[in-house]
């Protein structure tokens, strides 16, 4: 079992930053594949951004691709995401989930085995 808890959301205008963090705790928190998603109102759950175990791969989705990034800190058990140059389009609870193994990205919401609650991130125009 691996508990995750997200943080770091808000309200941000338009071209700002936020960082977002997920703390995980229960099993070897190193050897899960880790992912952000999110969830507009209405619509159903996406997918952001995803790491493997190490950190050595990464995987974005076309929207996000060059203004968020995802990293993980191992030694702090901790996954994290980086979104630069926010838009309002960016506005959704963003979640983070770990799968097991985590060698390989993976990109789709039925191949996570475990989910934070959720943290909202509003974006002003």
């Amino acid at each position: 079992q691996v508990q995750l808890v997200e943080s770091g959301g808000g309200l941000v205008q338009a071209g700002g930053s936020l960082r977002l963090s997920c703390a995980a705790s229960g099993r070897t928190f190193s050897a899960y594949g880790m992912g952000w998603f999110r969830e507009a109102p209405g619509q159903e759950r996406e997918f952001a951004a995803a790491i493997n175990w190490n950190g050595g791969s990464t995987f974005y989705a076309d929207s996000v691709k060059g203004r968020f990034t995802i990293s993980r800190d191992n030694a702090k058990n901790t996954l994290y995401l980086q979104m630069n140059s926010l838009k309002p389009e960016d506005t959704a609870v963003y979640y983070c989930a770990a799968r097991f193994p985590g060698r390989v990205v993976v990109t789709t919401v039925a191949e996570y085995d475990y989910w934070g609650q959720g943290t909202q991130v509003t974006v002003s125009s």
